[in-house]
């Protein structure tokens, strides 16, 4: 059975951040950024599309690229997405860029740049997951789960460790619990 050492390892925050969130930032501070805000939506839009071709290029499909229409969709979505938890939406991410408020491009291009981070960890950890706990192996995966739950304890918000069975079978709350649990803790040392 393999070991939930192993895993632990393998989802350590210092191998999440060498493989994925390091290059990740690095995608975003080599792209220039001649202002801090933009003339008009055109503008705006071709921005932040470029961005995204560049992102992807760097960290997702190493040297490939994305259509332009495919770049802008994806930023649309990140930013309608992030705008919305703010009571906003695409269109406020432009007015932000265009007036040079909330941090203007430079946090619009941060907030791309974070949601592709988050989705390229989620997905690793998806993997690393998937390898260690074989979804044919229901006793083992449970097993693993228990033991997971058990050695992780409070860092896991909103886990019902009496139940691993509940989680053996479809780990994504499990994964979003460790992963917040990973940026509580991370928060609570850089305060330190």
């Amino acid at each position: 059975m393999p070991s939930v050492r192993a895993l632990l390892a393998e989802v350590d925050e210092r191998p999440i951040a060498r493989r994925i969130a390091i290059p990740h930032d690095e995608a975003r501070m080599s792209f220039p950024l001649r202002s801090n805000t933009v003339r008009d939506l055109d503008e705006f839009t071709d921005i932040t599309a470029s961005y995204v071709q560049h992102h992807y290029a760097r960290c997702v499909a190493l040297g490939g690229r994305l259509s332009r229409s495919q770049a802008a969709g994806r930023a649309k979505e990140i930013l309608n997405q992030h705008m919305r938890r703010q009571g906003g939406d695409y269109v406020s991410a432009y007015q932000d860029a265009h007036d040079g408020v909330n941090g203007g491009m430079r946090t619009v291009l941060d907030v791309v740049c974070d949601s592709i981070k988050e989705e390229a960890i989620e997905y690793y950890m998806r993997d690393a997951f998937d390898r260690h706990m074989p979804p044919d192996d229901w006793h083992g995966r449970k097993e693993m789960v228990r033991q997971f739950i058990q050695h992780c304890g409070v860092a896991l918000p909103g886990i019902d460790p009496t139940d691993p069975a509940r989680y053996a079978r479809d780990i994504e709350s499990l994964i979003r619990a460790f992963i917040r649990g990973l940026r509580q803790m991370s928060a609570i040392f850089r305060r330190l």
